[in-house]
């Protein structure tokens, strides 16, 4: 099976005060799964993983229903607050529904950089590996540091870094963050996922990406690069098949199906949704 291993769907009116913002006229109103399984038909994908946008459980809910009512939605890494202090009852009840594979916090946007590198979170992480649910960490090139730190005081958690950790592509820096992200790599419960960076290069386009996504490969293999669109974010920068098609040259075609398709599967565990 190809997997998208990373999207999103939204409802404007739910989104009041959230991002995106009007001016982002690409991606400001509702998005569907009427509007994305044409793409994934036109570019041979069996199915996606659904994440998060909002800190909201109501978000992750919408998420289930759609998920319930779509078979090409395989898996959806939903929220809850992994501080609350019923965290882990929280995410036992969100874990019940079975295509529920995955929590994210959003990272990027908590003011405290080492927000995650604290142990009030163990409960919650706990909870999280006895329901066998994944961790994907949506992170900035400043919050590596933390995450690894939170990475090795759980090395049985899975953990997916979102979008290669966002470099900052449009400035042309990378040591600091290959640097970074390489101990990361060196972690075997540490995955990442090859999405996100055409948004990141700031209107450079495709070629500025390149040494960046050739990076991620070297670092974590193709046994732990996972690919993802990041549609509908992804229109701010490009389409859906130009992004498929440049992972496609970037990623050797001997690994294709690792990449594209068998390492989501492996890591969010969705041969149970696979034939659902």
């Amino acid at each position: 099976m190809r997997i998208d291993a990373h999207q999103h769907f939204w409802r404007i009116a739910d989104r009041t005060g959230q991002w995106p913002p009007a001016e982002l006229t690409a991606i400001h109103r509702d998005f569907g799964p009427e509007d994305l399984e044409p793409l994934l038909t036109a570019n041979g994908f069996d199915g996606t993983v659904l994440v998060q946008t909002m800190e909201r459980e109501a978000d992750t809910t919408y998420m289930l229903d759609l998920a319930a009512q779509h078979d090409f939605i395989k898996a959806v890494v939903g929220w809850t607050d992994l501080k609350a202090a019923d965290a882990p009852d929280a995410v036992a009840r969100l874990a019940a529904d079975p295509k529920l594979k995955g929590i994210r916090p959003m990272l990027q946007d908590i003011a405290e950089d080492g927000w995650i590198d604290d142990p009030a979170l163990d409960s919650a992480v706990e909870a999280m590996m006895a329901h066998g649910l994944a961790f994907d960490a949506l992170v900035l090139p400043r919050h590596l540091a933390p995450l690894l730190a939170f990475a090795t005081r759980h090395p049985e958690l899975r953990i997916v870094i979102d979008h290669g950790a966002k470099p900052l592509i449009a400035d042309g820096r990378i040591t600091a963050w290959r640097q970074a992200m390489a101990r990361l790599a060196a972690l075997p419960n540490v995955w990442c996922k090859l999405s996100g960076l055409l948004t990141e290069a700031g209107g450079r386009g495709p070629a500025a990406v390149r040494p960046y996504a050739e990076t991620l490969l070297e670092l974590f293999g193709p046994e732990r690069l996972i690919f993802g669109s990041d549609w509908p974010v992804l229109r701010l920068a490009g389409d859906y098949v130009t992004w498929v098609e440049q992972c496609q040259t970037i990623v050797p075609s001997e690994h294709h199906d690792a990449v594209f398709g068998g390492n989501a599967i492996t890591f969010y565990r969705l041969a149970g949704a696979a034939s659902a």
